[in-house]
C-alpha cells in the first residue's frame, strides 16, 4: 500500500515547532508493509487542507493526517475530511464520557467546546487516546484508508502503536521484527566503514543507520511469512555488529544511554551523586526519569558560580585562580567534591562553555571536561563539542552516562 502523510498545523509552517510525528510516522510504516510515497504539511486552512487531502486521496491509498483535532474554531481536520468524504460527524457517546472523566481526574471543568473532540466521521473505527482528550479515528472508504490522528506526539505516538499499527498488520502478508543497537563513542560515517561489508551483502535482515546528536542507531529489520515460525535470523547479524564494533555498543534492545545507565547503578547498588555546571541540572534530569533511581541517586549540585564551587564542593581557590572553573583540574575537585559531601561509591561532574558566548582562543565554545571519582582514582575526560548551546549540552550528558556505564562495566572510563 502507498501511503502519504499530511501534518496539519500553521505552526509547522512557521517554523515554530519540528515536524517529528512525520518522522515517526514514515519510519514505523514500513514495518508493517506499507510505504510512504509522499508527506505534505498544510496550515489551519480548511480550503487548501481540502486540496491537500484531494491531491492525496488520488495517488495514494492510504492518508494519514496528524494535527487539528482539538477543541479550537481553527482545529477543522475532521470536518474538511467529513466534507470531502461525504460523511457526517456523529456524536459519540462512549469518547464524550472518556472526555468528562478525563476532566474529573484532573479536577478540571471541561469547557462546552470540548465536546467537539467526540463527534466523529460516521462508521469510523475509533483510535482511543489515553493522554489527551482528543480521540482518532480510522476510516474506510471506496478502497482508501484515511486516518486522523492528534497532533502531540505524546498523544500521537502511543495511538499510532496501539491502534493503527496493528490495524495495518491485518493487511499484510508478512510480519517485521527489528533490533536496534545503539552505539555511542564511534561516529556514524566510522560505524559504517566498520561494517562496510555486512551493510554491503545485506538482504534479509536488513540494516539502517541512524545518527542523533553525538550517538548512532541500527536498526536491524527481518522479513518473515506471516504465522509461520522462522529461525531467529536477526541474533547473528546482531551479533557480529557487536563482535566489530566492540564496547561502544551500549544496547540492542534500543534502549537509551541513561536507562542503560541507571539500570547498571540499580543492579550493582552503585550509589552516585553529580555536581553539574554547564549542564544546569539536565544530567540529573534525565537519570531522574527512570524509575526507581531513588534507589542510589542520593544528589546533585548545580554549582555554577565559582562561588558555590568553593562553598558546596570544596573547590579550592587557588585551583580557580590557577586554572579557571573550566579545566581539568575544576573538574576533578567538583567530581571528588560531590562524592564526599554526598557519601556515595561516585561522584560525577561537568564543567564546560555551552556557548554562544563566554568562549576564547585558550577556552573555546564546546570545551567541556567531566570527571568522575570513586575516592581511589577520579578519571577525566576533555571534550572538544560543537554545535549550539542545546546541542553542546546534550552531547555533555550522554559523555557522563557513557562515563559511568563503563565505570560500572569495568571498562576503560575515558574509552
Amino acid at each position: 500500500m502507498k501511503a502519504e502523510i499530511i501534518s496539519v498545523g500553521t505552526e509547522l509552517l512557521m517554523g515554530q515547532i519540528v515536524n517529528t510525528n512525520a518522522q515517526y510516522i514514515s519510519m514505523r510504516l514500513p514495518d508493517v508493509g506499507v510505504s510512504v510515497y509522499y508527506q505534505s504539511v498544510v496550515g489551519d486552512n480548511p480550503g487548501r487542507l481540502k486540496e491537500c487531502l484531494n491531491i492525496a486521496l488520488g495517488r495514494s491509498d492510504v492518508v494519514i493526517l496528524t494535527g487539528g483535532l482539538g477543541p479550537t474554531k481553527d482545529d477543522l481536520t475532521k470536518e474538511t475530511v467529513c466534507e470531502v468524504l461525504n460523511k457526517k460527524l456523529v456524536l459519540n457517546e462512549e469518547c464524550l464520557q472518556v472526555m468528562k472523566d478525563f476532566f474529573n481526574r484532573m479536577n478540571r471543568p471541561m469547557t462546552e467546546n470540548n465536546i467537539k473532540q467526540a463527534y466523529l466521521p460516521e462508521g469510523s473505527i475509533i483510535v482511543k487516546n489515553s493522554n489527551g482528550t482528543a480521540p482518532g479515528c480510522i476510516i474506510e472508504t471506496d478502497g482508501k484508508i484515511v486516518v486522523m490522528l492528534p497532533g502531540p506526539p505524546q498523544e500521537m505516538r502511543p495511538m499510532f502503536e496501539e491502534t493503527v499499527i496493528p490495524y495495518f498488520m491485518r493487511f499484510s502478508n508478512y510480519r517485521l521484527e527489528s533490533k536496534f543497537i545503539r552505539i555511542f563513542g564511534m561516529g556514524e560515517s566510522a560505524v559504517a566503514d566498520k561494517i562496510s561489508d555486512i551493510i554491503d551483502n545485506q538482504t534479509n535482515p536488513t540494516i539502517a543507520p541512524y545518527a542523533k546528536e553525538g550517538e548512532v542507531t541500527l536498526r536491524v529489520t527481518a522479513k518473515y511469512d506471516k504465522g509461520e515460525a522462522e529461525a531467529d535470523i536477526i541474533a547473528p547479524v546482531v551479533e557480529q555488529i557487536k563482535a566489530r564494533l566492540g564496547d561502544v555498543v551500549y544496547s540492542v534492545d534500543n534502549e537509551s544511554l541513561e536507562e542503560v545507565t541507571a539500570k547498571l547503578l540499580m543492579d550493582n547498588n552503585l550509589t552516585i551523586s553529580i555536581a553539574e555546571s554547564c549542564t544546569g541540572g539536565l544530567v540529573s534530569a534525565r537519570l531522574t526519569e527512570i524509575p526507581g533511581i531513588s534507589k542510589v541517586f542520593n544528589r546533585a549540585v548545580i554549582a555554577y558560580s565559582n562561588e558555590a564551587k568553593m562553598e558546596h564542593l570544596g573547590v579550592k581557590a587557588e585551583t580557580l585562580a590557577k586554572h579557571g572553573a573550566v579545566s581539568r583540574e575544576t573538574a576533578v575537585e567538583m567530581a571528588e567534591g560531590v562524592r564526599k559531601a554526598a557519601d556515595t561509591d561516585i561522584g560525577v561532574s561537568i564543567t564546560g562553555i555551552a556557548g554562544p558566548g563566554g568562549g576564547t582562543p585558550q577556552k573555546p565554545v564546546g570545551l567541556v571536561f567531566t570527571a568522575l571519582s570513586d575516592g581511589t582514582q577520579t578519571y577525566c575526560r576533555e571534550l572538544r563539542l560543537w554545535g549550539d548551546r542545546r546541542r553542546i549540552r546534550n552531547v555533555t550528558a550522554h559523555n557522563v552516562f557513557d562515563m559511568v556505564r563503563r565505570y560500572a562495566l569495568k571498562l576503560p572510563v575515558n574509552g
